[in-house]
């Protein structure tokens, strides 16, 4: 387990912060410096909970269902890129407003209830989440980039990222459509995620991931030009 030191600025975690983050408006500032959206940590740890669930489950039991459901999103390899940092990726390439990943939240649970024999694991996390938070980004925003720019945003290929969208859409029969009474249940389950339990491990990988920043912007800088979004730090996945 990594420790991570808590001195200097911390920010305290509460659901009031989070719901006052989820109904903010994005903006769309040419800027590498604005704050990251509070329901990315979020969502992070309720991804690692399901991952670590479902990694027992692994354990004790065969998963069955269709191939095409239970690969469709898998890499050849495990991605050595932890999911909190992969979404503040996407988020600082993106600018995606905090209400796209409530949407893609809310499109992996239905994928999820649709296809029984997916699992998240760690060999198609990352995928699954640069594909839903396009589609998410298609469905609340009304400007978007293109399929290439997140698929390079990703670590993907476009014809990969074109590939994985059409398959997410039919997987999940076209069912994109979600409701404001939907879209408030999605955000008080992730305030109940900060506060019952959640918030102590999620203010620790703010934290954390605050100081693997730092040091990933001391080598990334010397590289990259420090304020123009379209130019894209590589990875691979």
């Amino acid at each position: 387990m990594t420790s991570c030191s808590s001195s200097g600025h911390t920010m305290m975690i509460s659901p009031g912060k989070l719901r006052s983050d989820l109904y903010s408006s994005p903006s769309y500032q040419d800027s590498t410096d604005s704050e990251t959206p509070l329901v990315i940590s979020v969502l992070s740890s309720l991804i690692e909970r399901t991952m670590s669930r479902n990694e027992r489950i692994a354990r004790n039991c065969s998963w069955t269902g269709g191939d095409r459901a239970r690969m469709v999103f898998d890499c050849s390899e495990r991605p050595d890129m932890t999911i909190q940092s992969y979404l503040e990726r996407i988020s600082r390439y993106t600018r995606a407003g905090p209400s796209v990943y409530v949407i893609a939240y809310v499109y992996i649970d239905r994928f999820c209830q649709a296809n029984p024999g997916f699992r998240i694991t760690l060999r198609n996390v990352h995928r699954l989440l640069i594909t839903t938070i396009m589609v998410a980004s298609k469905y609340v925003e009304d400007l978007n980039y293109r399929n290439s720019y997140y698929a390079r945003v990703g670590g993907l290929r476009t014809e990969e990222m074109n590939r994985l969208e059409m398959e997410f859409l039919f997987l999940m029969g076209f069912k994109l459509h979600v409701n404001v009474s939907v879209f408030e249940s999605y955000c008080s389950h992730l305030e109940r995620e900060v506060g019952i339990g959640g918030g102590y491990h999620i203010e620790r990988a703010l934290r954390c991931a605050e100081e693997i920043k730092a040091r990933q912007w001391q080598t990334q800088e010397r590289r990259y030009h420090p304020h123009h979004p379209h130019v894209i730090a590589r990875i691979t996945l």
